[in-house]
């Protein structure tokens, strides 16, 4: 399930088909109404496409239309598909397979393969990373934890993209793919990795949908199987769907076109694992008589971050923008995003669980928040802000939670007190469903109260409190439930993934969220550098970190803050920049290339630790003429952003390396001269140097702070600083004050 969902856990089942359409709105409707043919809908982020296809499946079978076990719903996680699966229990649609596309297809292998190949399927590898480590020391290169997981990343993607080691290379220079080894170094250690599995008899997961391919193609009797056990087929997140997938899915179909496809391009942010939003764009050309259905009406958030996630898109480009959705929200008014900047990160993370802290003294629960950063990394410091301001929290990725270890000793002590019943003495004195429960997992841990700080007794806590809520849902929707009626609940959950949230202020990856809702979501690091990521460095990757930010706006229901702080550690240099995705969107931001004029309102907190950035010193001299930003053409009146020659907003293309060379040269210069630092260059015109790269005097002076006697004084070094060449020794002259 979403992070949280404010509809009741346990809804009457519908007894009719039109019981099954009520609520819907007059597009999700008509979703649900189209049962025939190709069918495409367009959705944009929270808009209930999860609540349309499930109610469109349900329709037809309570209609008598479709057959449950002839459906098949595929996605992309587990966990999308048991939030389907869980749906569907609610209205009633059981039967119906909602899997993975993995999933679906091991099944289909596991049963096919005797027939197809012989023998027993081979062992599956569950994690591939050690047998690429052994694939490497055989082509003698010895690979650390982050480069082992980029290459096997590397290999997952040849593989989805149907791309052979010996084609490996040029296949990464038609898509000007990023390797992160030389392509021919890669597509050895490919070869090696395939040929160490074929010795082994072990498959990997794409092997799954490779091999499921290859019988369908050799076997037209098998394939002819499948199609004749599904005949309707549905596909979540159309837009992620990689060539693989797809070359399955038109295994599956065959010559039929039921088919119906729900995606959204603006949300395509996996391409790096081989997806893309090619298949969803180009659905009407594939199928001239599709009916397609876009649904544009939001329900989850406020018209305050709806606004500024349309503005986002506004200034996208490429094939993926020009088919974007304008969201129309259908809540009430909510409080403006809150765009704050700080000095440094630990001040940043410690600033932000304290508006948490204070968000949850206001009645939001902690299940209800998250903290939502561009890679895994960013968590630790928040992990630890929250612990010391005291609120839980629980990291995004851990195991399942029916496959954790309190929750499965706590289904078996629940198991054993419904099987006694009366007998067990634990539950003398608890008549209602829920204080047995709570009498049960007193044993396993739980209390009235939670224990305090965070760590695994925490998270143990709170598994057993989601299981006390769990409880007291069902006997709310239920009266009279027994013990034996919820553990079979929990039974059924259990094996759809359907899990109950935990009540823990969530720390996830922009990646990790999709899917997810919550009601405060707290958007940090938004740096460049950051966001966009430094290795985003093609049109098409940089938008897709424009569609990142916007899946992680999207996120939000009522509260949005984005933060970022200017150095990553106290006293560190302020060198940092916000992203240029929110130029034109945050207040006092100014952004060229805005595509029909949306900008983003809200208000702005200046954090707690700001440094003292875009100011220089008094006694500065401005030019006569007016000067002009580089970048977006405004006329410039603050002497800092004169000397950078542009707005401080504007996106920043100064060369980081450079720029601490020059601040530490500045720095011996200083000392050497008796000197403050600025009295050599102001920072700002360090920054201006890194920035332009001068390799003339010519274009050195020009320079807003360097000027005829500076560029006689330190010419000659910065120069051959900007070339690379090492510097030794200071000038004998002191500067002049700037």
């Amino acid at each position: 399930m979403t992070a949280a969902t404010h509809s009741t856990l346990f809804p009457q089942v519908p007894e009719t088909p039109d019981a099954v359409l009520d609520g819907l709105d007059p597009e999700q409707r008509e979703v649900a109404l189209a049962l025939h043919g190709p069918v495409c809908v367009l959705a944009g982020a929270g808009t209930g496409k999860t609540r349309a296809l499930t109610h469109r499946i349900a329709y037809g079978v309570l209609a008598g239309i479709l057959q449950p076990a002839t459906v098949l719903a595929v996605t992309f996680t587990n966990r999308a598909a048991g939030e389907m699966r869980g749906r569907l229990r609610q209205l009633g649609a059981t039967g119906v397979q909602a899997r993975t596309f993995h999933s679906a297809a091991l099944r289909q292998l596991q049963y096919f393969w005797p027939k197809a190949v012989g023998g027993e399927l081979p062992r599956l590898l569950e994690r591939k990373v050690q047998l690429v480590a052994e694939a490497a020391a055989r082509c003698e290169l010895r690979l650390d934890r982050n480069e082992l997981r980029d290459v096997t990343g590397e290999i997952e993607w040849a593989k989805v993209t149907q791309t052979v080691p010996a084609d490996y290379p040029a296949a990464v220079a038609k898509t000007q793919r990023d390797a992160p080894r030389d392509p021919a170094v890669l597509a050895q250690i490919y070869s090696t990795y395939e040929q160490l599995k074929r010795d082994r008899s072990v498959i990997d997961f794409e092997d799954v949908l490779l091999l499921t391919v290859g019988i369908l193609q050799d076997r037209n009797d098998i394939a002819e199987h499948v199609r004749g056990q599904y005949q309707h087929f549905v596909v979540d997140e159309y837009q992620d769907v990689s060539p693989l997938q797809q070359r399955l899915l038109d295994l599956w179909v065959g010559d039929r076109d039921d088919l119906c496809v729900v995606g959204d391009a603006s949300q395509t942010i996996y391409s790096f694992t081989g997806a893309t939003p090619d298949h969803l764009l180009n659905f009407r050309t594939r199928h001239p008589g599709a009916t397609v259905v876009k649904l544009v009406r939001d329900y989850r958030s406020t018209p305050q971050v709806v606004h500024l996630a349309n503005g986002l898109l506004s200034q996208a480009h490429g094939k993926a923008a020009d088919h974007r959705l304008e969201l129309v929200s259908q809540r009430d008014k909510g409080p403006e995003p809150v765009y704050t900047e700080y000095g440094d990160e630990p001040t940043e993370a410690e600033s932000t669980a304290r508006r948490i802290r204070d968000l949850i003294a206001a009645g939001v629960p902690a299940g209800e928040i998250a903290v939502l950063y561009r890679v895994n990394s960013q968590s630790e410091v928040y992990e630890q802000a929250l612990a010391d301001a005291g609120v839980p929290y629980q990291l995004r990725g851990a195991e399942r939670f029916f496959e954790r270890a309190e929750v499965r000793e706590a289904g078996t002590a629940l198991r054993g007190a419904a099987r006694a019943g009366r007998n067990d003495s634990l539950l003398d004195g608890a008549e209602d469903l829920a204080s047995q429960v709570r009498a049960v997992l007193s044993t396993k841990g739980w209390t009235g109260r939670p224990p305090a700080g965070s760590g695994a007794v925490r998270d143990r806590w709170e598994s057993l409190a989601a299981l006390v809520r769990l409880a007291e849902d069902f006997e709310a929707a239920k009266p009279g439930a027994t013990l034996t009626d919820l553990v079979r609940e929990l039974d059924e959950r259990a094996a759809a993934q359907h899990a109950p949230t935990v009540q823990g202020v969530t720390l996830a990856s922009l990646h990790a969220a999709k899917g997810l809702e919550w009601d405060a979501v707290f958007l940090v690091g938004l740096t460049e550098g950051m966001m966009p990521i430094a290795y985003a460095k093609t049109d098409e990757q940089v938008e897709e970190e424009r569609r990142l930010l916007y899946v992680g706006i999207t996120r939000a229901r009522i509260h949005l803050s984005l933060s970022w702080a200017l150095s990553r550690s106290p006293g560190g240099r302020a060198n940092r920049r916000p992203t240029r995705f929110l130029n034109g969107l945050r207040p006092g931001s100014t952004g060229a290339g805005t595509r029909g004029g949306v900008g983003g309102g809200g208000g702005i907190d200046r954090g707690a630790g700001r440094a003292a950035v875009g100011r220089t010193p008094a006694v500065e001299r401005r030019p006569r003429s007016p000067v002009r930003c580089r970048v977006c053409g405004r006329t410039l009146t603050d002497a800092g952003e004169m000397k950078l020659m542009r707005c401080e907003e504007c996106p920043s293309d100064m060369d980081e390396a450079l720029y601490g060379r020059l601040y530490d040269w500045r720095a011996a210069q200083a000392a050497l001269l008796g000197q403050p630092d600025f009295c050599v260059f102001t920072e700002k015109t360090l920054m201006a140097i890194a920035e332009a790269v001068p390799s003339t005097e010519g274009e050195l002076v020009v320079i807003a702070g360097v000027g005829n006697r500076k560029l006689s004084r330190f010419g000659t070094d910065v120069l051959a600083i900007c070339a690379g060449e090492a510097i030794d020794g200071a000038s004998e002259e002191g500067p002049d004050e700037t």
